[in-house]
């Protein structure tokens, strides 16, 4: 059985076409790197409450909610099914690095402080430098953050128990319409 022929001009397309599907993918390669010496701007994502260990080497069972709240802020999640339990979470998201996340849980009995517990949390300037970005330095003098004495003294102090609301009007049974009937 003879071998078929192929026509000169055939071989040099199969020949051609196999040079140009090799130098596709060199090119890609190529693209890629050139592409990787430019990267868009990725924006940092901070979100939740921060506190710092110097905020949690403040809290002492006992503290009423009203101090924990002065002291850390409004808790992130609360919940009505865990009342007695409040949750605060802090993430960091950043550009090529993994996310950092640390979380601090507060339990109460009552209304005040029983237990926490949660991540060992950042000095205030270990989460600045963390954040500072790609080491460039601010002309502006970072503050001393620093509580006076007589914040201390105001936060270490249990607060006066908050006066009864006076009674409120009960609500009416259902409401009036928004807009007159007959529109």
């Amino acid at each position: 059985m003879p071998q078929p022929v192929i026509p000169p001009r055939l071989r040099l397309g199969i020949v051609l076409a196999a040079l140009a599907a090799t130098g596709c993918g060199t090119l890609d390669g190529a693209s890629r790197s050139f592409a990787g010496l430019f990267r868009p701007y990725r924006v940092e994502v901070v979100q939740g409450n921060f506190v710092s260990s110097e905020q949690v080497a403040l809290l002492k069972p006992g503290m009423s909610r009203l101090q924990v709240r002065e002291l850390l802020g409004s808790p992130l999640l609360t919940s009505v099914f865990h009342e007695e339990r409040w949750d605060y979470v802090f993430t960091l998201r950043r550009g090529g690095v993994e996310p950092q996340q640390r979380r601090l849980t507060l339990y109460f009995k009552g209304e005040d402080l029983a237990r926490f517990e949660g991540d060992p949390m950042p000095s205030e300037a270990e989460f600045v430098a963390s954040i500072d970005n790609k080491g460039r330095k601010s002309t502006a003098p970072v503050p001393v953050l620093e509580a006076s004495p007589e914040q201390l003294d105001r936060l270490a102090r249990p607060s006066a128990a908050p006066a009864p609301a006076a009674p409120q009007a009960p609500l009416p049974p259902s409401y009036p319409p928004l807009e007159p009937a007959g529109r």
